[in-house]
């Protein structure tokens, strides 16, 4: 160990300037055993720094390296494992645990005793030893310590004290003064101790002469005593005499204290006096105003409004603790509230008596056609010439805003009277509103019964009538012929039971005009309506408060807005937006509920009015909610856009349900399905109404549900069919889809165009290679046993040696179709798919091109077969390939 610990310190330490003073073999506990060295070093530059560093030999071993440092400071723990029992085990606590197994006990000891010695000596912050025997834990660094740590290094430990720098120039002085002193060390110190004696009885010489010197400073400091005796005497006899003196001034200067305090106690009583004077004086002008003040005109009402905010002012007066004591504040402030209650029953009976002469004056102008019982169609032309609109009650507004700020006043003052006046507006105008948009509603109906000759013709009388008409007649659709189709079935657009010809585009544009109107007469009326309530008592707006709206109007009621209030006095924002909501669903309840009745009757008179009303309900609802989404316009609109919404989603699946009740006549052919020629008459109707909606996405959805439910219903109907062949249904109508939906190029019905398409192409081809085989039977079952005895390994050129295949019986079977009886066979097929085809789609030359090119296929396909499987033969058709062409050609410009 002794020569590793060399080899360190030369090859390692020395270059770094430092010095090995302990070192211990380790390896880490638990792992792999890789020995290294554990070395505890100091620097020997100053200030000294202890450092532990781990050093390993290389991986080749032939040098040691310096692998980790870590500065003793940073050493918080050290700990041996068990103080009793020896255990080569110990850890040391860096940033982390560092846990260590040592090559034998006693170097461990060695190690942390090195450690701690250090730490005393060293280290201020003290290291803690846990486990560790209190042998090796010393107080104190013995002599001959230094050996024993550094294993013979006399300059290890040892303690010393520097010289100042002026005992430093002492000793250059006299060193200076001596030549010999580093030669001749003896004869230095000689000189010094010569020198030193000679000091010394200088010093003993110099305290014997200054005896005297003593004795006559003694006589000198009795005399100052004496002095300083008769001094005190005088001053005691001046002290007696400056007493009386203190007395008087201190006599004349708590008299000036309380002449001082007097002066300030009445500058503060003046302060006060004149602060109540002021701030709790109401002048006669302002008391007159609110006893006498008129509240009819707009200069009374402006006094009476200063006059009130004066009287304010004086109430809320911050007063020092004390005022409300003294009688004359306390008698004030009974004046101020005996004003007040005055005041405030006066403004609350003026309010009332105007809502009430209001409310009046308006049920008195109402239109006299509306007093009526009943509405006679007899009178429709007259009622028609009625303009749809709304009452405005803009100079009500103005008038009664002139109290706006008294009803501030009456809000911060007497919340009760307050409370009142809103439930009596409230209840008045919720009455009056009532009666103007139920008479309102009623002419729109009027109008809207009127519009159509079909309200007539089906008994429809106001709100509350019936649509006669027979949905039996959907039920019992049948298919007819195409010239008579549109007049004998009911359409997708007749959803309110009037057939499609009696029913003008004009009639639906006139009730989306009518609709339209009324949203934009209900809009204007609640939003000024909300902004007067908001402006008059003085409710605040914010659009950020999320509320809960109210869906009963009764629940605006007095008791209501207690609660939401506790015992009075201002409100929350939030709370005052809330009260602002239910004042309008109280004051408007029955809009929601007209609404409704008026979109059910829309829909009664033709259910394709839930697409006008699903677009101009949803516009209105998203300009709402774009100018306040808690409102209650916003709130009432969204409702009756649900309404909506099912009404439309109603219609859809009514229409989805009559394709499904379609029954087809067994006696005609088929042609274009009613529902297929009705999805494009809705499709075109509803583009045009949803140009630009922002309800798009319904449109869209319910376009998926039809498309569906046509596709469906098409496959139905060809399975059922029995005129018609299933694949002349198929092609037909899909045909028309197709051309429909390229037409209106609708977006979300890409993929079902584009199927459309598809079934068409594949039912156009079954239909032309099942109907070709009947003009050239024979001889199609002929060429078909001939695959058939090829396919079983019959190989091609011996097929004409089989006796029902030989070229005798092809002659034969040719024979039978000469060019006349083949273009007389195209002819009947002509005849007969003209019977199957309707004139609507014109698909006859479709088809009959394709049948003239499947025949060609299926020509040249036999003349193949022949020159395979009869070589040499010499055997053709009758007919050529250009006397099919002009075959073909002749029967279409002939028929």
């Amino acid at each position: 160990m002794t020569a590793i610990k060399h080899a360190l310190q030369r090859d390692i330490f020395t270059p770094n300037d430092e010095r090995l003073l302990s070192i211990v073999n380790v390896c880490k506990a638990g792992k792999k055993k890789r020995n290294c060295f554990l070395c505890a070093t100091v620097t020997t530059e100053r200030p000294v720094q202890v450092n532990v560093v781990k050093v390993k030999k290389s991986d080749k071993g032939d040098f040691y390296k310096r692998q980790t440092a870590w500065v003793l400071r940073d050493l918080a723990v050290v700990d041996a494992k068990d103080a009793i029992k020896e255990s080569p085990e110990f850890d040391l606590h860096f940033d982390k645990v560092y846990k260590w197994v040592a090559s034998s006990v006693a170097e461990k000891n060695t190690f942390i005793s090195c450690i701690w010695k250090l730490n005393q000596r060293y280290i201020r912050k003290k290291i803690d030893f846990i486990n560790v025997s209190s042998q090796l834990l010393e107080e104190s660094v013995p002599s001959g310590e230094n050996q024993h740590v550094t294993g013979g290094d006399e300059e290890a430990l040892d303690e010393y004290q520097e010289l100042n720098a002026r005992e430093e120039q002492d000793i250059e002085i006299m060193m200076e003064g001596c030549e010999y002193a580093i030669s001749n060390a003896e004869a230095f110190a000689d000189k010094l101790s010569r020198e030193l004696q000679v000091l010394d009885g200088a010093n003993i010489q110099s305290i014997m002469a200054s005896e005297k010197q003593v004795n006559i400073l003694m006589k000198l400091l009795d005399e100052a005593l004496k002095e300083v005796d008769q001094i005190e005497m005088k001053l005691s006899s001046y002290e007696e005499m400056l007493q009386s003196v203190k007395e008087q001034m201190d006599q004349i200067s708590e008299s000036n204290h309380l002449i001082h305090l007097s002066n300030t106690n009445n500058l503060k009583l003046l302060s006060e006096i004149e602060f109540l004077v002021n701030h709790m004086d109401l002048a006669k002008g302002h008391i007159k105003a609110l006893q006498e003040g008129d509240l009819s005109s707009s200069r009374g009402i402006e006094a009476c409004t200063n006059a009130a905010d004066a009287l304010l002012q004086c109430m809320n007066v911050a007063l020092q603790p004390g005022h409300e004591k003294l009688d004359a504040v306390r008698q004030q402030q009974q004046r101020f509230s005996e004003l007040r209650e005055l005041f405030a029953r006066r403004l609350a009976s003026h309010l009332n008596n105007v809502f009430v002469q209001q409310f009046i004056k308006l049920e008195s102008s109402r239109p006299y056609y509306l007093s009526l019982a009943g509405h006679d169609q007899s009178s429709t032309l007259a009622q028609h010439s009625i303009e749809l609109t709304l009452p405005n009650h803009h100079p009500f507004h103005r008038d009664l805003l002139r109290f706006a700020k008294l009803m501030e006043w009456l809000k911060n003052t007497d919340y009760g009277k307050y409370e009142g006046l809103t439930k009596n507006y409230m209840d008045y105008l919720s009455r009056l509103y009532e009666r103007e948009i139920r008479d309102f509603f009623e002419v729109v109906k009027i109008k809207m019964t009127g519009a159509t000759k079909e309200g007539k013709k089906f008994g429809l009388h106001g709100s509350s009538g019936k649509l006669t008409g027979s949905t039996s007649s959907l039920n019992k659709l049948s298919v007819q012929g195409s010239g008579n189709r549109r007049s004998q079935s009911s359409s997708l657009l007749d959803m309110g039971n009037m057939s499609a010809s009696d029913l003008d585009v004009a009639d639906r544009t006139k009730f989306d005009k009518i609709f339209e109107q009324v949203l934009s007469e209900l809009e204007p009326l609640c939003l000024a309506e909300q902004d007067f309530i908001s402006k008059f008592f003085k409710l605040q707006q914010h659009l950020s408060i999320p509320g809960t709206p109210m869906s009963d109007a009764e629940e605006t009621d007095g008791g209501t807005l207690s609660r939401m209030h506790g015992t009075g006095g201002p409100q929350s924002i939030s709370s005052e937006n809330h009260m602002i909501r239910q004042m309008m669903t109280k004051i408007f309840r029955c809009v929601e509920l007209e609404l409704n009745n008026l979109i059910a009757l829309g829909d009664k008179i033709d259910s394709f009015n839930s697409l006008y009303m699903l677009v101009k309900m949803s516009h209105h609802v998203w300009t709402a909610q774009n100018v306040d989404p808690t409102s209650f316009l916003s709130t009432t609109l969204g409702n009756v856009l649900v309404t909506v919404k099912r009404n439309f989603d109603k219609c859809i699946s009514n229409q989805i349900k009559q394709m499904e009740e379609v029954k087809i006549s067994k006696k005609s052919k088929v042609g274009i399905l009613p529902f297929v020629a009705e999805f494009e008459e809705f499709a075109a109707l509803a583009e045009s109404i949803f140009k630009n909606a922002e309800r798009r996405g319904d449109l869209d959805k319910a376009y998926l549900k039809l498309i569906r439910g046509v596709f469906a219903n098409v496959e139905k109907v060809a399975n059922e069919s029995q005129k018609t062949p299933r694949d002349v249904v198929m092609m037909e109508n899909f045909h028309h889809i197709f051309a429909t939906l390229s037409r209106l190029k609708i977006s979300c019905l890409e993929a079902e165009k584009k199927e459309a398409k598809q079934k068409y192409t594949d039912h156009l081809q079954s239909y032309v290679i099942y109907s070709l085989g009947q003009p050239l039977e024979k001889l199609n079952h002929f060429f078909e046993g001939v695959e058939a005895r090829v396919a079983q390994g019959v190989r091609e050129e011996e097929v004409s040696y089989q006796l029902a295949f030989n070229k005798q019986e092809l002659r034969k079977v040719i024979k039978e179709y000469p060019g006349k009886e083949v273009k007389k066979g195209l002819d009947n097929l002509y005849k007969k798919v003209d019977k199957h085809l309707c004139e609507e789609e014109n698909l006859l030359q479709v088809v009959w091109h394709s049948m003239q090119e499947e025949f060609i296929r299926q020509y040249k396909h036999f003349e193949g077969l022949i020159a395979r499987c009869y070589p040499g033969s010499g055997i053709t058709m009758e007919f050529t390939i250009q006397d099919i062409l002009d075959y073909f050609s002749s029967i279409a410009q002939s028929h």
